[in-house]
């Protein structure tokens, strides 16, 4: 899939595709950038090149410029993780191509929610997400949140997009099911 060139970055073309395991270090050097501005927890560069088919990454001229991977959490939520763009091409779509992408294969996949979870809201909000109580979901704080040094203290935002097929024809949101708030 092309991204067509934006008119404050002309000339160059970005391509997203699926993430393999040799882009593993180059995955890891965004996040480890995006890591330090403060935005992402650490990941580890081998967890990076065995979950790689998760990842979409966005490529220009060869060179990977940005990428978010896709997590299941259960049968039904998956979750938006480690979105980063590369400075030089911030705020020229291609974030909103990323999530677009994963929200497209997480139908696809069968799930009915999209959680992401971050320190700014504004960028999901623009994209349908919405906030919602962290004890909505379970199977985050089971999964993740419960073991982090910095659970109930980390100030992240926890957002939702219901899923369905063909919801951007007009069908109707699916109906979350409420999680049973953890202690």
């Amino acid at each position: 899939m092309t991204i067509h060139p934006h008119p404050a970055v002309p000339g160059v073309a970005v391509v997203l595709r699926t993430a393999t395991p040799d882009d593993a270090a180059a995955l890891n050097a965004l996040i480890n950038t995006h890591r330090e501005e403060g935005h992402l927890l650490p990941r580890q560069e081998d967890e990076i090149r065995t979950r790689a088919s998760r990842f979409v990454v966005a490529e220009a001229d060869g060179v990977v410029k940005a990428c978010a991977e896709l997590v299941p959490l259960s049968q039904r939520m998956a979750e938006v993780r480690s979105l980063v763009v590369s400075g030089d091409l911030r705020h020229h779509g291609v974030a909103t191509r990323l999530v677009d992408e994963l929200e497209a294969r997480a139908t696809a996949e069968g799930f009915q929610s999209l959680l992401a979870l971050a320190h700014d809201p504004r960028f999901f909000i623009r994209h349908n997400f919405s906030i919602v109580p962290h004890e909505w979901l379970s199977e985050k704080i089971a999964r993740d949140c419960s073991s982090c040094a910095l659970f109930r203290q980390c100030g992240q935002h926890a957002m939702l997009l219901p899923l369905t097929a063909g919801r951007h024809e007009g069908a109707a949101p699916v109906r979350l099911r409420h999680a049973a708030a953890v202690a």
